[in-house]
């Protein structure tokens, strides 16, 4: 058996303290996902130094990284990349499609999965 621990942070100071957007409220709500007590939280350079594998969406989450990242480069990984997709997550903030957000989540995240439990 293999112990998972997740957390999910922002990289940038926008949405922190905010609650779960409402778009994604719908979408985790259809499928009976819960997101009780969940708000945006920004990751630390501690997080980064104990963490195994950090995963981004997209290109601007790499960029915000920078300051927190320092000699852990190594462990920052695309999303999608554990699919053998060389693009970003699509950003509902920009596209207002959370449908399609949520499936490229699901399909990183499976991949992800996959590949730790080899």
């Amino acid at each position: 058996t293999k112990d998972f621990a997740v957390s999910s942070r922002a990289t940038s100071t926008e949405e922190l303290g905010n609650p779960v957007h409402p778009g994604t409220r719908r979408v985790l709500d259809r499928l009976g996902i819960s997101y009780k007590g969940k708000f945006a939280q920004q990751i630390t350079r501690k997080e980064c130094d104990d963490a195994d594998l950090i995963i981004v969406m997209d290109r601007n989450n790499r960029r915000n990284l920078a300051p927190f990242i320092g000699e852990n480069g190594e462990k920052v990984h695309s999303l999608l990349s554990f699919a053998s997709l060389d693009r970003d997550i699509s950003d509902p903030w920009y596209t207002g499609d959370f449908e399609a957000t949520y499936k490229d989540v699901l399909q990183g995240c499976t991949a992800l999965l996959k590949s730790l439990t080899k």
